[in-house]
């Protein structure tokens, strides 16, 4: 997949009749996957490049920074996703706050004409864009009408009674929640990074835990949690604990430690993705390293049921 940077690069000769989805596209959750499955099919039809576009940073982080919430992707991770997801090229447009005085025109003709030269656009039924957000859909129609390109939406996609949002997603994630967001995203939340040097306290007890550090901002809250740990392409069944460790009083830094159910190797220095599929408990102090050991232990049964009930 080839990646395009706005104002950097120039269009690439081989961007023909591009059919683009345009949105953040933050978590790719299941109301973005039904855009960029009508932005392939689109693609197909007209014999173009399907594409998505995606900003960075994040559009509330320029013009309302007080107000801006923690994200479920990194831009590495959104697009990787859009990768997996079949799209051909990621455009990612550089939000300034020269770009957030644009009008909806300046930016439909400077970025989707003037750069892209776009077939047809899609976006979800809420998007906005332009200075104060004062673009919907019906003004990104009767611009694409202006300047030559397609311009269609995709209405909410609902899940049980929910409907599919980035908004309620980092709320579940946040809260806790993370079979609820697994649902709405169409897969498990995950966090990136690397296994760095812990005080390996969970060697000495019986339970070598692998400590992640990670770019990722959405952290979910302090507690025990059945995840899998993605290594190299396999995927382990894990349990993973975030928080403090207040059974031995490390109460200054949050700690996120993964203990891998059925592996063996080293993990120092690796590249894994954590996803998280249950909360299991809240963190909590024990009296003793024999009563932490106990519920380790527990916890770990509690998993192991899990993952086998799921086949991981």
């Amino acid at each position: 997949m080839e990646v395009l940077h706005f104002p950097d690069d120039k269009c690439p000769s081989w961007l023909v009749r591009p059919v683009l989805a345009l949105g953040n596209f933050d978590g790719l959750h299941r109301g973005h996957l039904k855009i960029l499955d009508r932005v392939k099919r689109g693609a197909i039809e007209r014999g173009g490049v399907a594409m998505a576009m995606t900003f960075d940073p994040h559009p509330p982080r320029i013009v309302r920074p007080d107000k801006a919430p923690p994200l479920l992707m990194t831009t590495a991770q959104r697009i990787d996703a859009l990768s997996r997801a079949g799209i051909g090229a990621v455009a990612v447009v550089t939000f300034t706050r020269e770009l957030s005085q644009w009008d909806p025109d300046t930016f439909v003709r400077s970025v989707l004409v003037d750069w892209l030269r776009v077939a047809e656009v899609w976006v979800g039924a809420n998007f906005l864009f332009g200075h104060e957000r004062v673009g919907n859909f019906s003004v990104l129609r009767t611009l694409g009408q202006r300047y030559g390109f397609r311009a269609e939406k995709i209405d909410p996609v609902r899940y049980k009674e929910f409907v599919v949002s980035s908004t309620r997603i980092r709320r579940l994630v946040a809260e806790g929640r993370m079979d609820e967001a697994a649902a709405l995203l169409g897969h498990p939340y995950t966090l990136d990074g690397t296994i760095v040097e812990g005080r390996r306290r969970g060697r000495e007890i019986g339970f070598p835990t692998a400590n992640l550090h990670t770019a990722n901002e959405l952290i979910p809250p302090h507690g025990v949690y059945a995840t899998t740990l993605t290594v190299d392409g396999i995927i382990h069944a894990a349990l993973t604990n975030i928080g403090s460790n207040p059974t031995f009083g490390d109460s200054e830094r949050t700690t996120i430690e993964t203990y891998v159910l059925r592996f063996g190797g080293d993990l120092y220095g690796r590249n894994v993705r954590l996803g998280f599929v249950q909360r299991l408990r809240d963190e909590r102090r024990f009296d003793d390293v024999d009563g932490l050991k106990a519920q380790i232990e527990a916890d770990r049964r509690r998993a192991e049921r899990l993952f086998t009930r799921m086949s991981v």
